[in-house]
């Protein structure tokens, strides 16, 4: 058993906050966060297709003959 609970470890800091101020930010650092928030797009996007098969898949099976 662990002597902190993990609601008590510091969280990582996020790669970007949406609103953050970008004018202290390199052409480097903004081109790695536009880059990570692109795979997390994808990564939303192919959550959101996974769900959509899968509530469809449900809605077919559970359709009362007509």
């Amino acid at each position: 058993m662990s002597l902190f609970s993990d609601d008590d470890r510091p969280k990582p800091k996020p790669v970007h906050e949406i609103g953050q101020d970008l004018s202290m930010l390199s052409l480097a650092e903004i081109d790695l966060r536009v880059a990570a928030l692109k795979a997390e797009i994808e990564r939303l996007t192919e959550a959101r297709a996974k769900k959509d098969a899968s509530r469809s898949a449900a809605d077919a099976f559970f359709r009362k003959p007509g």
